[in-house]
């Protein structure tokens, strides 16, 4: 009967049993009552068919081998999950930096970095792509495992830019979110020779010249962008944009005369102090620590305040554990003298939210981003 344990081999076996304990039973009498019960198992050809409705108390089949083994894997991984985060890092982060080398971001980045992968006693290796007004670091979560080891810099265009074009993400699914841990400060500035000395000379020459002042920023509804789009709608002016994959190419347009000002970041913080560029204005909600003489567009009348947090974010689906972890780092970050030496650097302070005050912070945003880019006369045609 071991011959035929292979397709419902039970079954063979106990139909034997049943056949062998009647008295006088042989050979004979087992292989016929087998025909009986499965006539297609006798040499017959072709698929094998239902057998006959037979009231036989039969033992409970043993367990298939691998329904255990399968079994015992989960309870396995179950219980190795506290281990894994505990274990992690197990190897470097890849920390996206979605800017070019060289700006105000990539050193903020760096920073920020290095003292967290020093926590977490591992490293983070910050990995520049450059693009897309900041997006292309956020585009690369979407596919990334949510294993802690693929990070990005999100910047409040995550919350904007749906608004204006069909994007690879949804911010309200899409990202865990781990801290928010300061922002920008940004600037207009000429460059030092340019007959544009205040911003009441810039409004003179656009409203003479409508359309031909131009200004670069480091791109599409990026908040650079769009402060200076809400200033002109203020100002009643028309200006020309020009979008740059970052702060290093604009500054460079605007030294070599190909635009005549750039509204960004404080990237161009060493060209005001060296004075081969003009700071006109900033936008935050009051003057700068650094540049305490120079006026916001808030005080000189334009009702333009755009004040612009940014954290870190990895793919949706994060283990809890390990987005705590990574939280826990970069808070501590944030208090190392070194970041903040960087942050005083371009005049940034420190805006810390944690994991769900920052996922909070974002789903409202989302929504007063909306309003913004319609009176704007930016949303995306649908």
């Amino acid at each position: 009967m071991a011959g035929h344990m292979g397709h419902g081999g039970a079954e063979d076996m106990h139909a034997g049993q049943y056949a062998a304990g009647a008295p006088g039973a042989g050979a004979t009498r087992c292989a016929e009552m087998r025909l009986r019960l499965f006539p297609m198992q006798a040499g017959a050809r072709g698929p094998r068919l239902a057998h006959h409705s037979w009231s036989i108390s039969m033992r409970r089949p043993a367990p298939n081998r691998r329904a255990v083994l399968r079994s015992l894997a989960a309870s396995g991984a179950a219980l190795a999950l506290p281990g894994f985060a505990q274990a992690f890092p197990a190897r470097p982060i890849r920390l996206i930096c979605p800017w070019p080398a060289g700006g105000a971001t990539d050193a903020v980045m760096r920073a920020l970095g290095e003292s967290a992968g020093k926590t977490l006693g591992g490293q983070m290796v910050v990995d520049n792509k450059a693009g897309a007004s900041g997006m292309l670091g956020p585009n690369e979560l979407v596919t990334a495992k949510p294993d802690g080891y693929t990070l990005s810099q999100l910047t409040i265009g995550v919350a904007r830019l749906p608004h204006m074009q069909k994007m690879q993400f949804d911010p309200l699914k899409d990202f865990s979110y781990v801290a928010c841990l300061t922002g920008y400060t940004f600037g207009l500035v000429v460059k030092a020779d340019s007959p544009i000395k205040s911003l009441k000379d810039l409004v003179d020459y656009a409203k003479a010249n409508p359309g031909q002042f131009t200004y670069a920023s480091p791109g599409q509804g990026t908040t650079p962008h769009l402060a200076v789009e809400e200033f002109a709608f203020k100002a009643g002016i028309k200006l020309q944009h020009v979008p740059f994959k970052g702060f290093a190419d604009g500054m460079q347009a605007v030294l070599g005369g190909h635009v005549m000002s750039q509204s960004d970041s404080t990237g161009w913080a060493s060209q005001v102090d060296a004075g081969t560029a003009r700071l006109l204005a900033t936008y935050g909600s009051k003057r700068t620590k650094k540049w305490p003489a120079v006026p916001t567009l808030n005080e000189l009348g334009f009702d333009t305040i755009s004040d612009s947090p940014f954290g870190i974010g990895g793919p949706r689906g994060m283990e809890p554990a390990v987005t705590q972890k990574l939280h826990d780092a970069f808070k501590k970050a944030i208090e190392d003298p070194a970041v903040l030496a960087t942050f005083e650097k371009y005049d940034q302070s420190v805006i810390y939210m944690n994991s769900a005050d920052y996922a909070r912070f974002i789903t409202e945003q989302y929504v007063k981003e909306k309003l913004l880019i319609e009176r704007l006369g930016l949303a995306m045609k649908t």
